[in-house]
């Protein structure tokens, strides 16, 4: 069974009458069990919930204290190319808004991986728009040979590709996939994805399940919090996960909660995520998927972000710009969002350390 028969098994379940009905008894309940299922985890998303998160920080923190220590691993992004063939509504890099595009020459990916070297870093994400013309799979493959001489992980946030393509990546040195469905509703989906090959809902929904069968070590997967119900997308994304570890135990599993920010373009239909909300989502993640890692990108604010921490947060950005080439280059393209946490890879370690944790440079290495 593929995941997309999973979420279409809950075409006609009726969320908000399952949740109006969950009580805070109920809840208190599911906390006290050492493993939880995937209506427990829907409880956990309720309105009752949220009246519970004490009692549900205390038993994340433990999780993850049991699972993952007092250590945040560090890594950034580098923005190889903004090209986009997509009309995707919520996204800066939309086809038709008049963005500054770029895509950068080796050499200047050169550059701008000794500068990302120099600040101690050995964890990268790399990305493009969705472009195949621009950014095909040879030269984000040519990019990576250059990087691999630099950076211990690299991982890919690029269009959904096809398992020989991830086996050729993989080959020359990715071993993570970073790859978000945006929304899970499928109807919603087809209204915020215009045009462009993104608008294949199950083709993107499967490119988690292509990567993995062709050897990728790890993934992210989830939801950008705002396009529909937050409670619904929370639960899928959790259950995408789960689908990922039951099949794939020897794939490493990373979930975040990524809301909308500013970009370029307009989209009216915005549904609010309050911070409340949003780590209401990251505790329930961390109590049903207990062996999975929870990444914040600086999307959020600064002290939010160091306040989430003990929640369960075992992966951090730093030193951060979404412009090509920003972070050396002085022809930049432009960015894909607004980012809310400016602080460097220096100002994001000490923040880390002043908490009790451990920033961690370096946790993978490929042999």
């Amino acid at each position: 069974m593929s995941f997309y028969e999973k979420v279409k098994s809950y075409k006609n379940f009726g969320f908000e009458e399952f949740l109006r009905n969950i009580t805070e008894e109920k809840i208190r309940t599911i906390l006290n069990k050492d493993y939880i299922d995937e209506k427990d985890f829907l409880c956990l998303l309720s309105p009752s919930a949220s009246n519970c998160l004490e009692e549900m920080a205390q038993k994340a923190h433990e999780i993850s204290i049991r699972n993952f220590g007092k250590s945040v691993v560090l890594y950034t992004p580098m923005y190889l190319a903004n090209y986009c063939e997509n009309k995707c509504i919520y996204c800066s890099y939309n086809a038709e808004n008049h963005i500054t595009r770029k895509k950068l020459t080796f050499e200047e990916l050169e550059k701008e991986a000794k500068a990302i070297y120099d600040t101690g870093l050995r964890h990268i994400i790399i990305l493009t728009g969705e472009s195949r013309y621009h950014t095909p799979v040879s030269y984000i493959a040519d990019c990576v040979k250059i990087l691999k001489k630099y950076f211990s992980s690299i991982c890919i946030e690029v269009y959904a590709l096809e398992e020989e393509e991830y086996k050729e990546l993989i080959e020359v040195g990715v071993d993570s996939l970073t790859i978000y469905q945006e929304v899970y509703n499928e109807e919603v989906y087809k209204k915020v994805h215009l045009a462009g090959p993104k608008k294949d809902y199950k083709y993107r929904l499967d490119a988690p399940e292509r990567a993995a069968r062709a050897g990728i070590h790890s993934l992210s997967v989830g939801a950008l919090l705002g396009l529909d119900n937050w409670r619904r997308e929370a639960f899928f994304s959790g259950l995408h996960v789960q689908y990922i570890q039951d099949k794939y135990p020897s794939v490493e599993v990373t979930m975040s909660i990524p809301r909308i920010r500013p970009h370029v373009g307009s989209f009216n239909g915005i549904i609010e995520v309050s911070d409340k909300e949003a780590v209401q989502i990251l505790l329930a993640y961390k109590i049903f998927i207990q062996r999975a890692g929870i990444n914040i990108t600086t999307r959020e604010r600064a002290e939010f972000r160091d306040n989430l921490i003990p929640l369960g947060v075992t992966k951090i950005s730093a030193g951060v710009s979404t412009e090509v080439g920003g972070h050396s280059t002085e022809q930049k393209g432009g960015s894909q969002f607004d980012i809310a946490d400016n602080r460097s890879v220096e100002e994001m370690k000490i923040a880390i350390n002043n908490m009790g944790y451990n920033s961690v440079f370096k946790d993978w290495q490929r042999v």
